[in-house]
């Protein structure tokens, strides 16, 4: 009892000892950065009120896990390095995820020393949008330059270190594999999309707003944990002769420096060295989300896979409309067949599992059909910023048509490293990738659900955010183009006498390439709670518990209902302007007009 008091001790004063040191940093930074003006270009009520609050949270509880990490670190025995090819011998696995980890949580790696990777990913809602409020409102998350925000949700880490290199199947005509919502980060040099994906964030103007990835390097050659890079990668991975300058450049947000995405000026092997700790940087967080700490497989789905857990009634009520009616396991495939069968109601699956470790997601791309969102705060972001940077200089005539943008290397996207891709461009406009089902449902222990009337912690789903419950996910699935429920406005805008979100569909922001394989299934309410209740059970941390979910130190919400939850926080769409040339004029054009 004596012990357990002294450990509980412990963790309390190194809460309290984080908090002091976050405030104290966060102070510094605010002082730093009161020296430029904060960009704000939002109307009232597009940022959340509690934003920089919340922000502070999320940067604590960064810290004391970041505090977790370093413990390992210190704890760990030093792997050899032995054989032949060289293999770390023992603790190899443990070396390299624990460097990830710890790249992770380290928000020094940010100009403004004020964002982490985990800042917009933690642990606790699958690696996802910890702050409820930003989901509820502006979307996507501030970056180290307050207040520039991208335009997507964060997307969850767990599985999505097993999507593959993004090809084009010319057999089924899809393409199938890459990283991020619209599959840019394709792994065509890593042979890795989650390595990939992982070399995007720093460098965002949005996100940790990196001017080159020559900053990484250079602050990696500075952190603590520069001795495990080393060990890992090699004692010569820092023999880089930076510039004098380097620190100053490094503390500059990018977009400061126009077209000039290399502003530190190595020699010709410098930025080859550099590039290499840069591939090891992504290569090492990708061990970290590979890692049972993140893609667990610990969920009571699993167990039921292994005959350690009996589904309730509801959620096996739930997986068989899953795998049937409801046809979710078109795309997010658990390793059996479809059945009972939408044609074959009376069918059933009765052999053993084809996989016992499915991934719910097919790795392909596909249409939903969102209405555009005129909460995310990308939309207003079309004035220039202190450095003269402006993210969408588009405005509402930003069109997200997803893996189309990036297949012609538009606005918002990454240059196609495959120009026989970009004539398929017209058949993908508007596609988003299928994630993983797995973990949809996470959320901190003290806020178990997802759903009002909770305790619940707010989340926000599809890649805009627009949905804001499980039930409201699957009830636009089934409904969406039921007559009664479809209509021909923007968001805001629904008829007097219906409720948006319960039977009122604004029209989707891209009608091309929409999937038809949904829209309107015929479940009833009770067969849409009983999919919820599926999904449920895809949450890790049944059979083990899973790491980190305990550092939330928010509050959860209260009250309402799961159908009409977020609609408190709905705006009218403005009246659009056509979408901008630079996305819908560039060839080979759609097949019909994006309005």
């Amino acid at each position: 009892m004596r012990r357990t008091i002294l450990i509980l001790t412990s963790v309390v004063c190194l809460i309290v000892l984080g908090a002091v040191m976050i405030t104290r940093g966060v102070s510094a930074q605010n002082a730093v950065a009161l020296a430029a003006p904060v960009y704000n270009p939002y109307p009232p009520g597009i940022l959340p009120a509690n934003l920089n609050s919340e922000i502070a949270r999320v940067l604590t509880e960064v810290d004391f896990i970041e505090a977790r990490a370093v413990s390992r670190w210190q704890a760990l025995t030093p792997p050899t390095l032995t054989g032949q090819p060289p293999i770390l011998q023992n603790t190899g696995t443990e070396a390299v995820e624990t460097l990830g980890e710890l790249m992770n949580y380290d928000k020094n790696i940010s100009p403004g020393r004020n964002s982490a990777c985990a800042s917009c990913h933690m642990p606790y809602v699958a690696f996802s949008g910890p702050i409820p409020s930003v989901n509820l409102t502006m979307i996507a998350y501030p970056g180290t330059e307050h207040f520039r925000a991208g335009k997507r949700t964060a997307q969850r880490y767990p599985y999505a270190p097993f999507f593959p290199v993004l090809q084009y199947n010319e057999e089924q005509g899809l393409f199938f594999g890459g990283n991020f919502w619209d599959s840019r980060a394709t792994g065509y040099l890593l042979r890795n999309p989650d390595a990939h994906q992982a070399q995007g964030p720093p460098v965002d103007t949005q996100e940790m707003g990196n001017p080159d990835t020559a900053c990484i390097a250079f602050k990696l050659s500075k952190a603590p944990y520069r001795p495990l890079f080393e060990l890992v990668w090699g004692k010569g991975s820092f023999a880089i002769s930076f510039p004098a300058n380097t620190a100053s450049i490094c503390a500059t947000p990018g977009g400061a420096f126009g077209t000039n995405t290399t502003p530190v000026n190595l020699s010709a092997a410098d930025r080859t060295r550099s590039n290499d700790v840069y591939d090891h940087w992504a290569q090492s967080l990708d061990a970290y989300e590979q890692s049972v700490q993140v893609s667990a497989f610990s969920s009571k789905f699993d167990a039921y896979l292994k005959h350690k857990y009996t589904l309730t009634a509801d959620e096996k009520a739930g997986y068989d409309l899953f795998r049937g009616k409801g046809n979710c396991n078109s795309c997010h495939l658990d390793g059996r067949s479809t059945a009972p069968a939408p044609t074959a109601p009376g069918s059933e699956d009765t052999g053993v599992a084809a996989q016992v470790n499915p991934l719910f997601t097919c790795f392909g791309s596909a249409n939903e059909g969102l209405p555009l969102n005129p909460r995310d705060a990308i939309y207003y972001q079309d004035k220039p910023d202190s450095f003269g940077f402006i993210a969408n200089p588009d405005g509402f005539a930003f069109r997200d048509l997803g893996l189309g943008t990036f297949l012609r290397s538009g606005p918002g996207s990454w240059p196609n490293p495959n120009r026989t891709w970009r004539k398929f461009a017209p058949t993908v406009d508007g596609t988003m990738q299928v994630s993983s089902a797995r973990n949809v449902a996470m959320t901190p222990a003290q806020c178990p659900t997802t759903e009002a009337p909770g305790p619940y912690f707010q989340k926000e789903f599809f890649h805009n955010g627009y949905i804001k419950s499980l039930k409201q996910l699957v009830h636009f699935y089934n409904t969406r183009d039921e007559p009664t429920f479809a209509y021909e406005v923007t968001s805001g805008h629904c008829p007097t006498g219906t409720v948006e979100r319960v039977n009122c569909w604004p029209r989707p922001e891209v009608k091309n390439n929409l999937d038809m394989t949904t829209g309107k299934l015929g479940l009833t309410d009770q067969e849409e709670n009983q999919i919820v209740a599926f999904l449920q059970t895809l949450t890790d941390g049944y059979t083990t518990p899973y790491k980190n979910r305990d550092t939330f130190t928010g509050t959860c919400m209260r009250g309402g209902s799961a159908s009409t939850q977020g609609n408190e926080s709905l705006i009218p769409t403005p009246e659009l302007p056509p979408c901008a040339k630079d996305i819908c004029d560039v060839p080979p054009l759609p097949t019909k007009p994006i309005p």
